[in-house]
């Protein structure tokens, strides 16, 4: 009996060790966010909204929509026009399909790999994850939200909801951003990531 007292109690030292730094992690990409925003010839931002810019705001960090999905590859894809924002278009294929858990709750979404970049060496391996949900045009921007992957070795991925942003074009209309496709919403409020910024 003593024993298994002392396994519980090591799993979980080991389970909020793990969440205080996947904690750290987040808080340590908001503040690099909040850095490049800040910074002139990097920030996104208008230069008279930069100037002004005190810092981005965020959901409370929510380890619930921290979670492992499952990557089933789609190598014969073909490219695709992504639309966005403007007339422009994006060349995109599927790579793969994600599964995941929310709250007990089965998910899916596909995950892209843009043409442009796959010739790039520091692109390469570089997955776009465009995504709407509940919380869109009420708390967060309108038009949807972006997760950076990277393709993973195994057949599972680290997928960060905390991490979410916004595109571009949500924060300065010159920018020209893909638009999350129909089969890419989530029924659900993914309380989680950049909030909208200001009445964008």
């Amino acid at each position: 009996m003593k024993q298994l007292l002392l396994f519980i109690v090591l799993i979980s030292c080991s389970l909020r060790a793990q969440n205080t730094e996947a904690i750290k992690e987040i808080k340590a990409h908001q503040e690099e966010q909040n850095t490049q925003f800040m910074t002139k010839g990097e920030s996104p931002l208008t230069e008279i909204d930069r100037k002004d810019f005190k810092g981005l705001e965020f959901f409370n960090i929510d380890l619930n929509y921290r979670v492992e999905a499952r990557l089933k590859r789609t190598p014969k894809t073909t490219f695709f026009e992504m639309k966005t924002t403007t007339s422009r278009v994006s060349e995109e294929r599927i790579y793969g399909v994600l599964s995941f858990k929310i709250d007990g709750k089965e998910y899916k979404l596909n995950v892209y790999q843009g043409k442009a970049l796959m010739t790039n060496e520091e692109y390469k391996d570089y997955l776009f994850l465009p995504f709407t949900d509940l919380t869109n045009g009420e708390t967060s921007y309108g038009g949807g939200r972006y997760i950076d992957l990277t393709i993973p070795k195994e057949d599972t991925i680290l997928l960060d909801f905390n991490k979410a942003y916004n595109p571009y074009c949500s924060y300065n209309s010159r920018y020209s951003c893909p638009i999350p496709p129909s089969e890419n919403h989530l029924e659900i409020d993914v309380i989680a990531g950049v909030k909208k910024y200001k009445d964008h």
